[in-house]
């Protein structure tokens, strides 16, 4: 870890008049975690930065510290556009590119001339920023601010809300440790975090075991009648339709995690789930071994992401978004056998 950029860093929060942190749309454990764990920190340096999400957050994220002062720009636009039009700084967590944030708070941020700082562990970040904390050997941007907070003279604020953000963080970046945490480094950290307090068990029950019914009957509905399995491709996906989350009541965060099941099936390498929303589908991607899902998407869906876990919007109709990724399946057939 450069610590002259750490200590760039640290200089200019504390110099900041109008501090903003920037979360992704559909903000999930890992960016909530990293944005939190940063505000809980400024806070004791003395400042108070403003942390935006473009929209909801999954309720099973309402516990965490300081997650009550979120501004939430789908229910208030002009206060989140008018706090990034006054930054000074802006500090985007866990994504690399401001179409991520949303179309309501891309413009906003490419036109801000905010000093803009990146901490963010997925590939190829956009070239606009002025300081950069990006890399993909970390299993989440929540373990690289762990590691940013730990390398610098501020390690002493460090404390149990922090420790618990973090925790957050690389706990559903892995997949409960399942995925992207095949190296000591983050084992080191999460012994660490434990050092501060965080209970591991507590958490893992407030973030998994705290499905509603409507989220509990939605996954039976999704692996009971909208599953489909491709075993010529080694492939599966899972649809969901706007009237499929309708019938549900579906809530924001209701589908995290749906995706994985398509991969525990015995020969699935490669999996999906579709969500039909108002103006979008939705997709996740997920892979075993060396089978690239960012490049998949990027090529199919100008989406991105991860080797083994990627997104993607598509803009075509369900049924059409469905058949150009079959269709996609055909060019990777012999990939996918392994």
């Amino acid at each position: 870890m450069d610590k002259s950029k750490i200590e760039q860093f640290f200089s200019k929060v504390e110099s900041s008049s109008n501090l903003v942190i920037v979360m992704h749309k559909n903000p999930d454990g890992d960016c909530m975690g990293a944005a939190l764990a940063l505000k809980v920190l400024f806070q004791k340096l003395g400042v108070n930065p403003i942390v935006i999400s473009p929209n909801n957050f999954p309720s099973f994220l309402s516990w965490m510290p300081l997650s009550d002062e979120i501004l939430i720009a789908s229910k208030e636009k002009e206060k989140a556009k008018l706090a990034i039009a006054e930054a000074d700084t802006i500090i985007s967590v866990d994504f690399n590119a401001f179409h991520r944030a949303g179309s309501d708070l891309e413009n906003p941020l490419l036109e801000s001339e905010a000093y803009k700082i990146i901490i963010d562990h997925h590939i190829e970040p956009e070239k606009y920023f002025d300081l950069y904390f990006s890399t993909t050997q970390t299993s989440s941007t929540s373990e690289l601010i762990f590691d940013i907070i730990e390398n610098s003279q501020y390690f002493s604020h460090f404390n149990k809300e922090m420790a618990e953000c973090i925790y957050v963080g690389i706990m559903t970046d892995t997949g409960s440790f399942s995925y992207a945490c095949n190296n000591s480094s983050t084992y080191k950290s999460v012994a660490k975090l434990m050092e501060f307090g965080v209970d591991g068990e507590a958490i893992h029950r407030l973030v998994y075991d705290n499905y509603s019914f409507d989220r509990m009957r939605l996954l039976g509905h999704s692996l009971y009648n909208k599953l489909v399995v491709m075993p010529e491709y080694h492939a599966s996906y899972i649809w969901l339709s706007k009237e499929d989350l309708k019938n549900h009541k579906f809530q924001t965060g209701d589908a995290e995690g749906i995706v994985n099941y398509g991969l525990s099936i015995q020969g699935i390498n490669f999996t999906a789930l579709f969500t039909e929303r108002e103006d979008v589908i939705r997709i996740s991607l997920r892979s075993k071994g060396d089978f690239d899902v960012n490049k998949f998407a990027r090529k199919h869906f100008s989406g991105g992401g991860h080797i083994n876990a990627s997104g993607a919007d598509s803009h075509l109709t369900l049924e059409e978004t469905l058949q150009k990724f079959e269709n996609a399946l055909k060019e990777y057939k012999n990939d996918l056998n392994f």
